[in-house]
């Protein structure tokens, strides 16, 4: 398997991740009774977080590749 093959495959599945942590982000804020919107904004903070955290550990990660 190439390179290239393996970092799209690795990006996929980390979009992957964070939608589904955005959904039951969503979901729970929305059985606490939070509005749709502040359900939605809470949501979109945790995905933006996850995909936040992916950058800063591929970052921290890239200095001991070859």
């Amino acid at each position: 398997m190439t390179r290239l093959a393996i970092v799209l495959l690795t990006i996929a599945l980390i979009f992957m991740f964070a939608l589904l942590i955005a959904a039951a982000t969503g979901t729970l804020a929305r059985l606490d009774g939070a509005t749709y919107p502040a359900a939605l904004m809470r949501a979109a903070t945790a995905f933006a977080a996850v995909l936040t955290l992916a950058a800063a550990a591929a970052g921290a990660l890239v200095q001991f590749l070859p």
